[in-house]
């Protein structure tokens, strides 16, 4: 039986706990991870298959590197630039899909460029791992803050709590009535095929910190991060020089997600 996936309570420093149950574990389990994930999700791709000829994007918390040789059958008809913590996954990533892909190390929360550079974005399953709500949309700001303010477009996936038939994990919820989500810790059995860079010994169990999302609640942090840019939610519209535009929010495979658009009048 698989280890049971607990509740927790981020009880010390935000950056410490993620330090020690996100970024540490990942360095650790890298090559076993990547090797579980090599299959775009179907909303992803068709997201990344709209994205026109030419634009550049950011895939922040790369992970393995496998959404950068999206779209399939239009390759190098974009070019997204993947970015993450863990070097080992970036080894990884840095030859995703058999070819040399453009990867820099950085943290979700990080200014390594300039305002509006990118023509997209991306944001898989990495915003969850931000151990308060705070930081958590603060994240939503900075990739709102990346993409161009008249055309970028945007697209985040985080874990739910409302988990379907084919999840391994059982949530434990604690407040059903909660708009808030619930911390857990997640467990991964690293094993043996690891790799010779990992210092655990085989089928040991290490925990990843989640925040599972409720339902609304990523929208709200859009609407709190759109608030702090001084940005509109909604349709492109007269009176507001600029804003955002929730194209998507929905849910697939025990994930919430939201498609966004970025406006500006002239």
């Amino acid at each position: 039986m698989a280890p049971n996936v607990t509740s927790t309570v981020v009880d010390e420093k935000p950056e410490k706990y993620e330090g020690n149950h996100v970024h540490d574990v990942y360095e650790l389990i890298a090559s076993h991870f990547s090797s579980t994930r090599y299959k775009p999700w179907p909303v992803i791709a068709s997201f990344l298959s709209t994205i026109p000829t030419g634009w550049i994007g950011l895939d922040s918390g790369t992970g393995n590197g496998k959404y950068l040789p999206l779209p399939l059958d239009r390759p190098n008809c974009i070019h997204t630039i993947g970015m993450d913590r863990s070097l080992h996954l970036l080894e990884i990533a840095k030859n995703a899909g058999g070819s040399p892909r453009e990867v820099v190390r950085g943290d979700v929360l990080g200014k390594g460029w300039r305002n509006g550079v990118f023509d997209y974005a991306i944001s898989i399953a990495t915003i969850h791992h931000l151990a308060t709500n705070e930081r958590r949309m603060h994240g939503v700001q900075r990739l709102l803050e990346a993409v161009a303010p008249d055309h970028g477009r945007i697209l985040i996936y985080v874990w739910a709590t409302e988990q379907d038939e084919a999840s391994k994990r059982v949530i434990p919820i604690e407040n059903q009535t909660s708009e808030t989500g619930q911390d857990v810790l997640v467990p991964w059995v690293l094993a043996s095929a690891s790799g010779p860079d990992q210092k655990k010994d085989a089928n040991a169990v290490l925990h990843r910190y989640y925040h599972m999302f409720s339902q609304g609640e990523l929208t709200a942090l859009v609407h709190g991060a759109a608030r702090t840019l001084g940005l509109k939610v909604g349709p492109r519209c007269d009176g507001r020089d600029m804003g955002v535009e929730i194209v998507q929010d929905d849910w697939e495979r025990s994930n919430y997600y939201v498609e966004l658009r970025r406006w500006k009048n002239d």
